[in-house]
């Protein structure tokens, strides 16, 4: 399917303001700038395992349907109820700050994110 694969962080867009909207302190942000994030998507038709390797061993996995109320945890280990959608080829989910879209562009994974004003984007290239 089109989001199966493994990326890694490339680049990024507006990170330090958007961090600082969702109220990250000063040495959090700091300390993520640029991390070597990798993600990993197995796709079966509308199942997804969404999975983000950190630095330092720390990963979060998801596991959602598209069309299907799941459980699912943001990057801080917040715990919350979510529906993901498939928006014109774009995986979409409320987070409970912020809005983030995700879509394959070529071979990278594209994920954009807002709040209040404020949009991030981080690009990753396909490693396989």
């Amino acid at each position: 399917m089109a989001f199966n694969g493994k990326y890694e962080f490339e680049s990024e867009k507006n990170y330090d303001e958007f961090m600082k909207r969702l109220g990250l302190p000063s040495e959090a942000i700091e300390k993520g700038r640029n991390f070597k994030i990798v993600t990993e998507v197995k796709q079966d038709g509308q199942h997804f395992t969404w999975s983000q390797h950190y630095p330092g061993g720390h990963s979060m996995t998801n596991k959602f349907t598209i069309g299907k109320e799941c459980d699912m945890e943001t990057m801080g280990g917040k715990k919350f109820k979510a529906t993901v959608q498939m928006e014109d080829g774009k995986v979409v989910v409320d987070f409970p700050n912020y809005h983030q879209t995700s879509e394959i562009l070529g071979d990278k994974l594209v994920e954009i994110s807002t709040i209040r004003g404020v949009t991030y984007e981080r690009v990753s290239k396909r490693l396989a």
